[in-house]
């Protein structure tokens, strides 16, 4: 079925594929950004879903000299204070909770910064005078995630907050390494060369558990939104050593047929007593529950093993859409939902 090109375009109406080869453009987007002026103590992201990923990808890489806080919620952490960098983000720019959040920093008086693709929050920017990048219009806003994080990455280190050195040169450099990768990965190439596709083929039918170290915790959560959303597919994530101190007790009884299909994604960037984790628990889980699929990160940085990681993800789960017999690109059941909550 994968390597039915004519199946393939039929289903993939919006071209999920094409987007996903050609998202390394978005590394070298060029956002205009003035200089931001101001000591702060700390800095405050809120965003929700993919707009969330972006600065949850950003505390891996480049990191950051300050506290950093990532609000997915109505109300901001009581600490907000005039010292506060306060970055408000979402690709519609009508997400409810992130709105509300401004609204409650603006009272604190914290210094307020909009990332958005329009909506509320670009009108609320423009009238109120807040600094503003605008994200380019793209299918679904998942698929705006490496946007958002250049644009993050501009305005942080204009504010020198980051503690990579030139970390805006270097996704423009990143993105062709990234370019380079994707090519082993799309459609024309067969089943029996395409690991995503043989990845997605042993994913299909199951439930999809994913599992990363501290370094590649962002892109394992990317995994988790690519089935939600392109494969309409359950599936959970959860990070290392953290997993050792309880989820691993819960694999440990019951018949190993559960319903769930495994994958860890893995780097040689990890410190070592996380990578030994990984090794030790697949030891002792074996026979208790169904073999891990390795995923070993690509890259020489650790910027170029989060993209190749992610990038990886997004093609196995526009397979596995394909394989479940959906289209890719809708979340249909997100703007229903969206509809009857304001009823």
């Amino acid at each position: 079925m994968l390597d039915d090109l004519k199946y393939i375009h039929q289903r993939d109406g919006q071209d999920a594929l094409g987007i996903a080869e050609r998202q390394c453009q978005q590394l070298a987007y060029e956002f205009t950004w003035p200089q931001i002026e101001g000591k702060f103590d700390n800095i405050v992201y809120a965003g929700m879903g993919g707009s969330a990923l972006a600065a949850y990808l950003s505390d891996s890489w480049p990191d950051y000299h300050l506290p950093f806080e990532i609000c997915r919620s109505y109300h901001i952490p009581a600490y907000v204070s005039s010292k506060s960098l306060f970055i408000a983000s979402s690709y519609s720019g009508n997400t409810e909770e992130t709105i509300s959040a401004l609204e409650e920093a603006e009272k604190k008086d914290a210094k307020i910064i909009v990332i958005a693709g329009g909506g509320k929050l670009q009108e609320i920017a423009q009238a109120k005078s807040y600094p503003y990048l605008e994200i380019p219009k793209v299918e679904q806003p998942r698929y705006a995630v490496l946007y958002n994080l250049k644009a993050l990455v501009t305005v942080l280190e204009t504010t020198g907050l980051i503690k990579q050195e030139q970390a805006g040169a270097a996704m423009s450099e990143a993105a062709n390494f990234l370019a380079e990768n994707v090519k082993k990965w799309v459609a024309t190439v067969p089943t029996k060369d395409n690991p995503t596709k043989k990845l997605a083929e042993e994913l299909a039918g199951k439930s999809v558990v994913i599992y990363a170290g501290p370094l590649l915790a962002p892109a394992a959560y990317k995994w988790k939104i690519n089935f939600n959303e392109n494969a309409k597919n359950v599936a959970w994530w959860n990070q290392f050593p953290e997993f050792n101190h309880n989820e691993m007790i819960g694999w440990s009884s019951h018949p190993i047929q559960k319903p769930y299909a495994i994958v860890d994604l893995r780097s040689n960037l990890e410190h070592p007593r996380v990578q030994k984790r990984f090794e030790v628990t697949e030891k002792l889980l074996s026979g208790r529950r169904p073999a891990p699929n390795i995923v070993q990160a690509e890259g020489e940085t650790l910027l170029e093993q989060l993209l190749w990681t992610i990038a990886f993800g997004d093609f196995v789960s526009v397979y596995l859409a394909l394989l479940n017999n959906v289209n890719p690109a809708p979340v249909d059941l997100v703007e229903k939902f969206k509809t009857e909550l304001d009823k």
